[in-house]
């Protein structure tokens, strides 16, 4: 017998991480000492407190059973709590929060949960590669949201042609960026309100990194700006801020029809988390003492990091844009090379392993993108090792 993809299948992107993590195996598979500086993957574990608690969680009969299909109350409480004391939001837990085993799950979801097939979905360029995976799971078209340097890649709503916003049903923003690190600004999200009543548009606030702001800039919330609630909705992930990838843990908060709306199609998809895990992950948001300390030290070692390669590449001459948030330093590419061929020649040349820019859309050309899940001496021998590169040695 033979079994075809649906064709629905077959409009998936290639999955642009997956590439990326074979040609450095193949690499390291061929004896090469690669250093990976592609990855999003945070290298530190989880805070002793948070899994400690899983570990009682998870000697409780009665966390083996089925949770309850939108998760516990307990864990929509905690999460209340957690958006009140950190970001002054009130959240009203019972119908403006949604469990999701991650927070991508929730962003390729939504189109399924708040759109038709042909309606249109706005885009960040560059932005998160699976943004484009909900745009054709959804069998919805999308429109590209150019992100430019020169405007601190924050969205310039007046460039925005009048067509494509009144064709638009949702935009998705993600501040702190993933590819650039930018951070969003008061005003910028007070604009992006204005805009979404003006256009009738829906907000889908991707917050994965809003732990991680550097220089003393604590990342905002959007659901801090004024009628936000009115407009969307806010996604968060346990992933970066309490290094819980592998946990599989996040939420959504903010507009209660677009919550009913997740919590509806995850009705026929999951029947939410363990309940041990959303029980550390409760203790992970609500033992404040722990949770601070746990966020200062590491944004501060991501601060480390950023700083101790920045200070390397300057020294030849490579000048970055400099990140105010996330994990990632995004750098030019040298003249003559395009954003694919220069990551292949430090991974050929120097086994430096970057993530290329254009992998996150068309305004990802012309960029790479550093990661800093990885240690500082390891971060300054990836700049030398660049450094000695011909094109940076003339």
């Amino acid at each position: 017998m033979h079994f075809e993809e649906s064709d629905l299948l077959k409009t998936l992107p290639k999955q642009f991480f997956a590439t990326l993590v074979a040609k450095v195996n193949a690499k390291i598979a061929a004896g090469k000492d690669v250093i990976n500086l592609g990855q999003g993957n945070p290298d530190q574990p989880t805070p002793e407190y948070i899994v400690k608690s899983l570990q009682a969680a998870a000697e409780n009969p009665a966390d083996h059973k089925y949770s309850l299909f939108r998760g516990e109350e307990r864990f929509k409480k905690a999460i209340a709590e957690f958006y009140a004391d950190e970001y002054g939001v009130s959240i009203d837990p019972e119908t403006e929060v949604a469990i999701l085993a991650g927070s991508k799950i929730g962003l390729v979801e939504l189109p399924w949960a708040l759109m038709n097939p042909g309606e249109t979905l706005l885009l960040p360029d560059p932005g998160y590669p699976d943004y484009l995976s909900a745009a054709a799971l959804g069998r919805v078209n999308y429109e590209a949201v150019p992100l430019k340097q020169e405007n601190n890649f924050l969205v310039d709503y007046e460039a925005i042609p009048n067509s494509v916003a009144e064709a638009a049903k949702f935009l998705y923003l993600n501040y702190p960026n993933n590819p650039t690190g930018a951070i969003a600004t008061s005003e910028f999200h007070q604009q992006t309100v204005r805009f979404a009543e003006e256009n009738q548009v829906g907000i889908v606030s991707d917050f994965a990194y809003g732990a991680i702001g550097y220089d003393g800039h604590k990342p905002l919330s959007f659901l801090q700006t004024e009628n936000s609630k009115s407009v969307g909705i806010e996604t968060y992930t346990f992933s970066k801020t309490f290094n819980m990838a592998g946990w599989r843990v996040g939420f959504a908060v903010g507009n209660a029809e677009m919550i009913e709306a997740l919590n509806l199609i995850q009705d026929h998809l999951f029947v939410s988390l363990f309940p041990a895990v959303q029980d550390a992950a409760i203790e992970a948001l609500t033992n404040r003492a722990a949770r601070e300390k746990a966020v200062t030290d590491l944004t501060n070692l991501y601060q480390r990091r950023r700083d101790v390669f920045i200070n390397a590449v300057r020294e030849f001459g490579w000048e970055p844009y400099v990140p105010q948030g996330a994990f990632y330093v995004l750098m030019p590419v040298p003249k003559g090379y395009t954003s694919s061929e220069f990551a292949d020649l430090l991974l050929e040349e120097a086994d430096v392993a970057v993530a290329d820019a254009s992998g996150f859309g068309k305004g990802g050309q012309g960029y790479i993108r550093v990661g800093l899940t990885i240690g500082e001496e390891r971060l300054a021998e990836a700049a030398k090792r660049i450094s000695k590169l011909p094109i940076f040695s003339k």
